[in-house]
């Protein structure tokens, strides 16, 4: 049996979720799957792994430190295995829903490609999810920072799940 390993950053749960959502999918198609939340666990071998996904939440431009560092820690070896990356990016799928798909053509490449990039990777597969605003969670820079976006955020989510399967833009 083929064998997965997810790693995911997250900071309000987009991530997490997304991760869960791509295992189950994996583990019908008969992979045997696992799935690692970077922050509260340390990968520290691949070698088992036939295909490796990481993903990260977006904030203020940014993945998450610790798949950053997966990545970069383990870049030799996902240059030879097949890889795929994802974000959870609620401004991209806010442009998406607002039928502006050139800002999420960049949050793609800019968040995903660029990334891959810089890692010398060639990720088999690039995946652009949508995020969750949790103002109740935010640090206070964070709210000050999305307050102006967050009339139109809330008129545009209001708890709601978007058009993609594996999506979960959600206003909090």
């Amino acid at each position: 049996m083929s064998k997965a390993l997810i790693v995911y950053g997250t900071r309000y749960g987009a991530a997490a979720s997304t991760s869960e959502e791509i295992a189950g999918i994996l583990h019908q198609e008969g992979l045997d799957v696992r799935v690692v939340n970077a922050k509260e666990e340390k990968v520290k071998n691949i070698t088992e792994y036939d295909l490796i996904i990481v993903g990260s939440g977006i904030l203020f431009h940014t993945w998450t430190g610790e798949p950053e560092k997966f990545l970069k820690d383990f870049r030799k070896e996902l240059a030879r295995k097949k890889l795929a990356l994802f974000v959870c990016c609620g401004s991209a799928s806010q442009a998406l829903n607002e039928g502006k798909p050139d800002i999420a053509e960049r949050a793609r490449k800019r968040y995903l490609e660029e990334k891959a990039a810089k890692y010398s990777l060639q990720p088999v597969a690039l995946g652009l999810f949508g995020g969750v605003y949790n103002y109740n969670k935010a640090p206070w820079y964070a709210k000050k920072a999305m307050e102006a976006d967050r009339p139109k955020i809330e008129a545009a989510y209001k708890e709601t799940q978007c058009m993609h399967a594996l999506c979960s833009c959600r206003l909090l």
